[in-house]
């Protein structure tokens, strides 16, 4: 079953996240890397909510998604139990790779925003591949 947490508006994916202790540095903040973890998550529901899972993609298409460059701004920090939104964009599809515009908000405010790299690989030999037709026509339609 093929089933994503959260939901996709007007584009934007958009996935709830609990901050757990294990989230948080020895001040009660969420460590900054921990914020790759929401965003990762996020893409990952945002690829099932559009009908594809990893797992399928690496067993049946021989395809892995990786992290080519990031780019994060830190504005405010997030508190143990706070509920936050993870969003996750298609911003650019290019022919082996996929730019996302992603943010972490509690509420209305903005705590962390950046742009994602991904790039197409093939499973076995970890070189550049050219993303399948019918992955990019399902991406296109969300984009």
């Amino acid at each position: 079953m093929n089933v994503a947490v959260g939901e996709i508006h007007g584009g934007t994916f958009r996935l709830p996240v609990r901050v757990y202790y294990e989230d948080t540095d020895a001040a009660g903040v969420v460590y900054y890397a921990n914020y790759l973890k929401f965003l990762e998550r996020a893409r990952t529901e945002w690829l099932r909510a559009v009908g594809w899972d990893q797992s399928a993609l690496a067993g049946t298409a021989n395809l892995l998604f990786a992290v080519r460059a990031l780019e994060l701004d830190y504005l405010a920090p997030a508190r143990l139990d706070d509920w936050l939104e993870v969003e996750a964009r298609l911003a650019r599809m290019g022919r082996a790779s996929l730019d996302f515009e992603q943010r972490v908000c509690r509420g209305n405010t903005e705590l962390c925003c950046g742009h994602v790299r991904v790039v197409c690989i093939d499973a076995m030999t970890f070189r550049p591949r050219a993303l399948p037709a019918e992955l990019m026509e399902v991406f296109a339609g969300d984009h």
